[in-house]
């Protein structure tokens, strides 16, 4: 399936119907009252957070939103009838934005959450309601109020408890496949991750916890280098970061200028995703012969306080002590 995380749609709630103008017809009363009903109320336009989704791509091919007009009013009192409102659904995560100012009209960060986007119009008064002592036939009624019409933004941040960055071929897909029943695409060529996954994490009696494989984070990823300013975003929803770092002998280069690098990256997009709680994992053991680039990467982050890990998922080096880390950390940040 196709991942869609950012669209623009335009929505128009339901005008009100017309209200009534209509007189009494009885028989031997030449002169009825009036007796024209309310029009009904136009239809909302509602937008809902659903589990059964994990993609806008609806609503990439579904950009107009229009709710039902409320029913006229009719003669004899008789009021129209509401029209159903229009309901978006979306996936849980998504913050509604209004496309003009900005502004954020919704977050919409759990199961059934709902915001009324746009308001529909109130039904017009029947001419019934109109009549006093000295104009006892009056002979108009109101119209319906308009709908509220509206561009909006539908931006989608994924909810995960762990997120794991770091720079493609890291080793990321890797181990939330071998951790979670993900099933990501992985091969030996950058970029092999072009949609973030998602996977849940089941570790003995704990409870589970889900973890995200945030994909496309290279140097210069804040201005929108490679992959990185179309998923950054996502980063910001996770409770902790996992940072992964190759450390084996066959991947050139210093091992701390590659963690240093994704994490300038985060500084620039948002000075608030540093400070998220951080661990860093030495990956691909069963490549690091010599083990010179996990000796200088544990060395950095024993120097800067940060908690690490050496492991190799292919060969399940590492990973249950990685894994108790990880379930004692997400359950404490829950509490």
């Amino acid at each position: 399936m196709q991942f869609v995380d950012y669209v623009k749609i335009h929505i128009k709630a339901g005008d009100g119907g017309r209200g009534c103008v209509s007189f009494r017809r009885e028989k031997f009363v030449p002169k009825g009252g009036p007796n024209g009903g309310d029009g009904g109320r136009g239809g909302h336009v509602i937008i809902r957070a659903s589990a059964e989704l994990n993609t806008l791509l609806d609503q990439r091919y579904h950009k107009e939103y229009k709710a039902d007009r409320g029913e006229h009013g009719k003669g004899s009192n008789k009021h129209g009838s509401n029209a159903e409102d229009k309901i978006i659904l979306v996936p849980v995560g998504t913050i509604v934005k209004d496309d003009l100012s900005g502004e954020v009209i919704a977050d919409l960060d759990s199961v059934g959450a709902e915001v009324m986007a746009a308001k529909a119009g109130r039904g017009g008064l029947g001419n019934s309601n109109f009549a006093t002592a000295t104009r006892q036939a009056p002979k108009f009624a109101q119209p319906g109020e308009e709908g509220e019409e509206k561009e909006l933004v539908l931006e989608l941040k994924l909810l995960a408890d762990v997120g794991l960055i770091g720079l493609p071929n890291a080793g990321k897909s890797t181990l939330i496949s071998v951790i979670s029943s993900a099933k990501p695409k992985i091969a030996d060529y950058p970029f092999t991750t072009l949609v973030p996954n998602l996977g849940v994490v089941k570790f003995r009696e704990h409870r589970s916890f889900v973890v995200a494989d945030i994909p496309g984070l290279i140097e210069g990823a804040h201005a929108g280098a490679g992959l990185g300013f179309q998923f950054l975003r996502h980063v910001e929803r996770t409770s902790m970061l996992l940072h992964l770092v190759d450390v084996s002998d066959i991947t050139p280069g210093d091992p701390v200028d590659d963690f240093e690098k994704i994490n300038k990256e985060l500084v620039l997009y948002s000075p608030e995703l540093i400070n998220k709680p951080m661990a860093v994992v030495g990956t691909k053991l069963d490549l690091a012969y010599e083990k010179k680039r996990l000796k200088l990467l544990e060395k950095y982050c024993k120097k800067k306080g940060l908690d690490f890990f050496g492991i190799s998922a292919v060969s399940d080096v590492g990973l249950e002590k990685l894994l108790k880390y990880l379930v004692q950390k997400v359950e404490g940040l829950r509490l």
